[in-house]
């Protein structure tokens, strides 16, 4: 397997000034579905860290009371507590829009002052587009006196409210406020990335890059810098100290970091055009499909994401795309609803027109029939290249907002039949085809240690007996509930028809303001990421 077939060369990447390495070697990525398991295994980590050792995080979102365990500690218990043991802790989080918004002003800044106040250094970042965010969720835990215990996480899991839930999908007690339609607890479905080896250095590079980054904080925002200074807020990032080198290798996966930084003034240090990797890292892979594109994700909603799923599926006759997706969107009301079901319906609707037997798109509910907000951002390409990130698949997340993905390939050959299913010479891959049917072995209640798989490793095989269990279970419920529940979680995805007139204002509304462009004017002209 060539890997520069299926990652970005350091010319496609079209980021010279960045210090991230093309893409690093000797890695182990081990995905960590759901909340609760990554939120476990990051209390180990963080507990483990000695003085002189660093935290580095990113966060969309911040509740510094959410419990990362029933009995805890808390975000900013278990952070304070590395910083007064004398951990190096630094933070940048999104500032955020008002709370009014059902954003999270006030958390973001409560934890920011909450670690700080423990000796650590969080930050609130606003260097971004008018209207964006700082959507990447990592942290970065460095020992520089073993760095073999060195592990970053990233994904899509933010440190926050709802996120704490498992397997049975029951939601976490301590919940964000959602459309009525998820309950009092919104069941959440979600995957982090642990990460273990070289990569780890070129993620603390994505750190101190942004960390650096002579821009002001309080850029573009005037109202912010003002209150900033009148609360006495730290404005000025402190020295990192040294980096260390990168940790020895660890396991046979190649990693590349794919981002997204939106075109802004004044520019990124380290990004002077913006950077759109994860658009043309997943390019790159989607027109390399063959047989199976395998997806989950929160919002699948951009015309030129659908174009891209479209000329892959007409290009190539045996090629399916599967995609869970939440069943509603996150938001209700006559205003907020529209705009976030248009651009769904529309990017679905395209895919479908191109190839109606070979599109299959699923949400997923619990056992009690409560649906389950689907929040991960993972994708698998014919069992070889499989990516888990912060990013959607929307113009946003490609384009506009700042983003993190990673992007894996396994020297490991997965034996088990058939061997090689795009029949390309690269072969089925470990990592790639073993998080595809941890996922689906979840939907579709099998054996979670893999004992019925024989249906699920040919993408044809696959998509029937996903199809099938999906329509089982709509039948079941078309018929009234009678007898018992089918097995499985999935359904077929139905998107509510919007009527024309509400199509008429809701689709600009969506361009506009749930789905900008943050690419430079050239690239919007000529169509390229």
């Amino acid at each position: 397997m060539a890997l520069r077939d299926w990652f970005l060369t350091a010319p496609e990447r079209a980021n010279p000034v960045s210090e991230l390495p093309i893409w690093t070697s000797g890695n182990l990525a081990e995905p960590l579905i759901h909340g609760a398991a990554y939120f476990d295994r990051l209390v180990d980590e963080v507990d483990a860290l000695e003085a002189g050792d660093h935290l580095f995080f990113t966060d969309w979102r911040g509740d510094p009371d959410q419990r990362l365990r029933p009995d805890g500690p808390t975000v900013a218990q278990l952070f304070a507590r590395a910083a007064q043991r004398g951990v190096v802790v630094k933070g940048l989080i999104w500032r955020s829009h008002l709370d009014a918004l059902t954003y999270s002003e006030a958390e973001n800044r409560t934890l920011s002052e909450a670690v700080s106040a423990a000796g650590g250094e969080v930050l609130l970042d606003q260097r971004v587009r008018r209207g964006g965010s700082h959507h990447q969720k990592l942290v970065v835990l460095r020992h520089p006196g073993a760095p073999e215990r060195d592990v970053a996480f990233a994904g899509g899991i933010d440190l926050c409210h709802s996120r704490r839930d498992d397997v049975v999908h029951h939601g976490d007690p301590q919940a964000v406020r959602m459309s009525a339609r998820y309950g009092d607890r919104p069941p959440w479905h979600d995957v982090q990335l642990a990460v273990r080896g070289p990569a780890v250095g070129a993620l603390d590079r994505v750190f101190r890059e942004r960390w650096t980054d002579p821009m002001p904080l309080d850029s573009e925002n005037p109202m912010a810098y003002l209150r900033d200074r009148l609360r006495g807020a730290d404005l000025l990032p402190d020295p990192l100290p040294g980096q260390p080198a990168d940790p020895p290798s660890r396991g046979p996966h190649h990693i590349q970091l794919l981002r997204t930084y939106p075109a802004v003034r004044p520019r990124y240090s380290f990004a002077p055009d913006g950077e759109r990797t994860v658009a043309r890292g997943y390019t790159k892979a989607v027109r390399r499909a063959r047989r199976l594109i395998y997806l989950e994700d929160q919002y699948l909603w951009s015309r030129e994401v659908a174009e891209l799923f479209a000329g892959a599926l007409r290009d190539n006759l045996d090629l399916h795309l599967v995609a869970v997706v939440p069943r509603f969107p996150d938001v209700d009301g006559r205003l907020a609803l529209p705009p976030n079901t248009v651009g769904r319906e529309q990017a679905l609707s395209l895919c479908e027109r191109v190839a109606p037997d070979r599109v299959h798109v699923f949400d997923v509910e619990n056992h009690a029939g409560v649906p389950v907000y689907v929040h991960a951002k993972v994708c698998v390409v014919d069992d070889v290249w499989a990516s888990v990130g912060s990013d959607n698949f929307n113009r946003r997340s490609w384009t506009h907002d700042s983003e993190l993905s990673c992007a894996v390939l396994d020297e490991t050959r997965d034996e088990r039949a058939p061997t090689d299913p795009a029949g390309q010479g690269d072969g089925a891959r470990v990592f790639a085809r073993e998080l595809r049917l941890r996922l689906l072995r979840e939907h579709l209640d099998r054996d979670p240690d893999g004992g019925g798989d024989a249906d699920l490793l040919d993408p044809a095989d696959a998509v029937a007996a996903i199809t099938a269990a999906a329509e089982a279970l709509q039948r079941w419920y078309d018929g009234g509930r009678v007898g018992r529940r089918p097995p499985g979680r999935l359904r077929p995805h139905r998107p509510e028809r919007l009527r024309w007139y509400t199509r008429a204002w809701a689709l600009p509304a969506y361009r506009l303001v749930y789905d900008p462009d943050g690419r430079p004017l050239r690239a919007r002209r000529a169509g390229t990421w």
